[in-house]
């Protein structure tokens, strides 16, 4: 077990925390109102080997480890969360690219996808399934050399400013086994956008339906044979799940830090806030909980690194208690604010709207419970 840093793995944070001081935060505010995608910038961070953290470098991957972007994801949600986790989810499209393609299809798409020149997006969620993922509704039925797609799919993250679309289409029959996973280009005839959602939080990257009307997409954009697609789906979710989580420490760990900073500085009865006890008691929980969920993240990590058998699960477990805990302490910064928390200027507001949806998004925190316990059943039968 690793329960400290090494030196690379030191200067790896720090470098994310610099780039995320200098390039994101002080514009953060700023792109919540005006919801700005800052992809320039996401090109910036990839420059420094963030737009591929665990792809391969035969491609042009950094070819690091899940716990070193878990570094680098906390370490940039600390500028901006919604940031954080666009690029969370472009490399997590772009790995299954890399993990399930062949040969062609990874020298074609990830040179690209790894400097970010190419955007990435997931395209899982449906109208009618988020939490049953495997009842999706989107089909692609073979026609020659291609698939020809109707569906809708929903929340889909980056769409609009993205140019690639990694989809979960049904080739075959109902359930898990009939699914299969294409890769479908921005630009394929048949394929539209919905408006831009407006949305609680996470303003600063788009979320549009992607809808299919007869789209053809190559048969050779397929990822593996079909019907492993949701095999795949899933296997992208346990990386996705210590990536969003890790964006959620970030943010509160960025809120901590603002309420210690005001405490500091407001006075109340006679006395600074960070004098009174009570509140002492407070700041010390929060810090306190926000250790446990990042040594939680870490270990959740190294499991994946290792391919360990409960890696599903810590995985699962890390993600429940990690976004929970981090939407408390971003909340209780709020309150440690009073009102002029609830102010965008301070940005404390903005952290807590963008962590509330990581409760929801790569599995419900309710599905990750569903996912632990069968998990423990199973290791008892």
């Amino acid at each position: 077990m690793q329960f400290d840093l090494n030196e690379d793995q030191v200067a790896l944070r720090e470098m994310a925390r610099d780039f995320a001081a200098e390039k994101i935060a002080p514009h953060a505010i700023r792109w919540d109102e005006e919801k700005h995608f800052p992809v320039n910038v996401m090109r910036e961070a990839a420059s420094l080997g963030m737009g591929g953290i665990y792809i391969r470098d035969d491609v042009g991957g950094s070819a690091l480890t899940r716990l070193d972007a878990a570094l680098i994801f906390e370490a940039l949600a600390q500028g901006c969360p919604t940031v954080s986790a666009f690029i969370s989810i472009h490399n997590m499209a772009s790995w299954m690219i890399d993990a399930f393609g062949n040969d062609g299809q990874r020298q074609k798409w990830l040179p690209r996808l790894c400097t970010m020149e190419l955007i990435a997006s997931y395209c899982l969620t449906e109208p009618g399934s988020g939490s049953d993922a495997a009842s999706l509704r989107t089909r692609a039925v073979r026609d020659g050399d291609h698939y020809v797609l109707n569906g809708q799919k929903q929340f889909i993250s980056g769409a609009g400013g993205g140019d690639l679309y990694v989809v979960m289409v049904r080739t075959g029959g109902e359930g898990p086994g009939g699914i299969s996973t294409l890769v479908v280009d921005g630009n394929t005839p048949g394929l539209s956008l919905g408006a831009n959602e407006r949305k609680m939080g996470w303003n600063a990257q788009p979320t549009r339906a992607v809808i299919f009307e007869n789209a053809r997409v190559p048969v050779e954009n397929r990822l593996g044979e079909e019907g492993i697609g949701f095999k795949i789906a899933m296997a992208g979710l346990d990386g996705g799940r210590i990536n969003i989580t890790a964006c959620s420490l970030g943010g509160a760990q960025c809120a901590l830090d603002k309420a210690l900073a005001y405490m500091k500085e407001r006075k109340a009865f006679g006395k600074r806030l960070d004098e009174f006890q009570a509140l002492q008691f407070r700041l010390a929980d929060m810090a306190i909980e926000l250790e446990a969920a990042r040594t939680f993240v870490w270990r959740a990590a190294a499991a994946l690194d290792r391919k360990d058998p409960d890696a599903t699960k810590l995985c699962a477990m890390a993600k429940r208690f990690g976004t929970d805990v981090g939407f408390e302490v971003a909340n209780q910064a709020l309150q440690l604010h009073g009102g002029y928390g609830y102010l965008s200027e301070y940005g404390i507001e903005k952290i807590v709207r963008d962590l509330r949806v990581h409760q929801i998004l790569e599995g419900t925190n309710e599905i990750m419970r569903l996912i632990v316990a069968r998990k423990m059943i199973e290791g008892a039968r």
